[in-house]
Parts: structure tokens; sequence; C-alpha cells
């Protein structure tokens, strides 16, 4: 895949550590990324599709062509993939990401192609803490996989757990909840 600095203006958020990483402490309901873009050759869809997904429209041409794909497309879980891995590197979750319990709403609705240079707009949809475990909150976010062109290839949601930057001390009076801040934030009860 080539890298392509395309679109590269992450929303700046409060507090925001230096080295670029968040914690769930600095996202915001309604703020917005915005990733560099990457191009996908033929050769990766090929290479993808023989190891991962190896249908027909994504290991031939003609096949792809007979298909009704009007020539080889990529993987859909290629596109998923990317789409993270395009994410992951602008360091917005790497210091406080615990994982996900899962995605919601995906759908492929237009094939990927050689040559498409993909990136990603995420949009912080929910914050809430955690009532079980004080040092994280969950982040439901929805993404947005585009091509060059702006045209929606992969929307989908995300919920994810973050790691607060600091977990509140015990015996802070809210049980061993930290309070969010911000009018857009619900706390659990």
């Amino acid at each position: 895949m080539t890298e392509t600095p395309l679109h590269h203006q992450p929303t700046p958020a409060p507090r925001r550590q230096v080295g670029g990483d968040y914690y769930f402490d600095d996202f915001e309901v309604g703020q917005t990324f915005t990733t560099r873009g990457a191009t996908l050759t033929e050769a990766q869809i090929l290479d993808f599709a023989w190891t991962y997904d190896p249908q027909p429209f994504h290991l031939d041409k003609v096949a792809a062509a007979d298909w009704g794909y009007d020539g080889l497309i990529a993987s859909g879980f290629q596109t998923l993939i990317i789409g993270f891995r395009l994410f992951y590197q602008e360091k917005i979750i790497n210091a406080c990401s615990l994982g996900s319990p899962g995605l919601d709403e995906l759908r492929w609705l237009q094939p990927v192609r050689p040559d498409d240079t993909l990136h990603v707009v995420a949009e912080v949809l929910e914050l809430r803490a955690s009532r079980s475990k004080p040092d994280r909150g969950i982040a439901v976010l929805a993404y947005e996989t585009r091509r060059q062109n702006g045209d929606v290839v992969l929307p989908y949601r995300c919920t994810h757990i973050f790691k607060l930057r600091s977990a509140p001390p015990a015996g802070d009076g809210a049980g061993g909840q930290r309070p969010v801040p911000g009018p857009d934030r619900r706390q659990e009860a």
C-alpha cells in the first residue's frame, strides 16, 4: 500500500498528550478525525485474496467481470483492515485502547478497486464512564472509509474501551466512578 499524505487534519482535543496519543478524557462527542490516505495496488488485492478471501472477483479480472463487477475488486475485509490501520497510524487510540466488544452497522457500499486511495473519517458519537472499572470509559465512534473522490465505501460503528489518563483515587466520593465532564457526555448510573 502506498502512503499518500491526504486529508491529515485530526481535530485537536483539549488536554492532548504530547506525542499525539489521546485518552478517554481527551475525546468530545462530535469530535472528528480524518486520516491520511493509502493507495491500494492490484498486487496487494491479489495477495490478500489468495491468503484470506479467495473469491473469484478478488482474484481474477475476467471472473470479476463475469460476476458483474467490471474488473477486480478488493475484499471488504481488506478494506476494513486498511481503514483500521490508517486510523491507528494517526496515534489517536494507541495509548488508550483496551480493545473493543465489537462492530455494528458494518456495510460494504461500493467496491474498492486497484489504485483507489482510501482514507477514514471518524466521529465520536458517545462517551460514558465504565460502571465497574473506574480506570476506563466506553466510546462509540462512527467510521467511514472513503475513496479519493469522497465516496463512502465502508461505514461502521465501533464500541471502544479506552483508558482514562489517570484513574480516580479510591474513596473519591463518587463510588469509584470518575465523573465525565462536559454537557455531551453521560455517566452511567
